[in-house]
């Protein structure tokens, strides 16, 4: 298991790497809204759908908003005049509503649920508000102050996958080390509150890292450090999610696409909730 983990990234990890950095952003669009694709299809199996073309048919719908949303707003277009689109803006706004919306479904889980987890139809609807915002939310950052400078936009997306893998990390070993109380028993039990903090204390240095590089004015470095921790909590809130979705749907992982990782959805389940939080975040105070 853990040669196939090591595998797939050795592979995995230079395309990602590559993908942010070198591809155009038209191409960029399109190569997002392909592994968005890949997270529908598990998702529609996450909501109970176990006929494949009605997985299909959940995939085609994801894939073709997203395709909607890049004949609607040409790449030059996404910002203008250090201002995001205002559908790309309001797309992030009802993510964070939609995250909000999760913390009350975990935190009630399983005893106040059944009003969502017996319908299909709902935990679908539940994939397209987490998966579309995603999307927007990578390209919003990825095409910011492009026409500045083309690589600023993919450091932003390093700062967020590096707060969360370091999060990850830390959690882990913390939690394996420390991990006495549960943070959601019901919901993934290897989850402990310990890890979260041990989580969150990881990232600081990456934060703190970012907010030297980024030069931040010292009157604002504190609202930094708060939209780099909220970050990461909803980093948590996201892995939670799955973890409900995939308990209700009774399977351990979302697929077999990735070996040794399980599915696409196993490994972006954090970045599904970080990126729109904090794409939201950025828009609004550090834009």
């Amino acid at each position: 298991m853990l040669k196939q983990r090591i595998l797939t990234a050795i592979v995995l990890a230079p395309l990602a790497l590559a993908a942010i950095l070198y591809l155009p952003i038209e191409g960029f669009k399109f190569v997002i809204a392909g592994v968005v694709a890949l997270g529908a299809y598990e998702w529609a199996n996450m909501s109970g759908i176990s006929s494949r073309p009605f997985k299909a048919g959940f995939t085609v719908i994801v894939s073709a908003i997203c395709g909607l949303l890049i004949l609607a707003v040409d790449g030059d277009k996404i910002w203008i005049q250090g201002e995001l689109n205002s559908l790309y803006f309001y797309i992030l706004a009802i993510a964070a509503v939609w995250w909000a919306v999760s913390l009350c479904m975990i935190l009630t889980y399983p005893k106040y649920s059944s009003g969502w987890t017996d319908n299909i139809t709902i935990r679908a609807f539940f994939g397209i508000l987490t998966l579309v915002p995603t999307w927007v939310a990578i390209v919003s950052l990825r095409t910011s102050l492009y026409e500045v400078d083309d690589l600023y936009g993919a450091s932003l997306i390093f700062y967020v996958l590096g707060i969360v893998w370091a999060a990850d990390i830390g959690a882990f070993f913390v939690g394996v080390k420390f991990g006495k109380h549960k943070l959601r028993p019901n919901v993934s039990p290897g989850k402990s509150t310990e890890g979260l903090f041990g989580g969150v204390m990881a990232s600081l240095a990456i934060i703190a890292f970012a907010a030297l590089h980024y030069q931040v004015d010292p009157s604002r470095i504190w609202l930094h450090f708060i939209v780099g921790v909220v970050t990461v909590g909803v980093s948590a809130l996201g892995d939670l999610n799955e973890s409900m979705f995939k308990r209700c749907a009774g399977i351990k992982d979302s697929g077999k696409l990735l070996p040794g990782h399980g599915g696409v959805m196993d490994r972006i389940d954090s970045l599904t909730a970080a990126f729109p939080v904090f794409a939201f975040c950025y828009v609004l105070w550090m834009a």
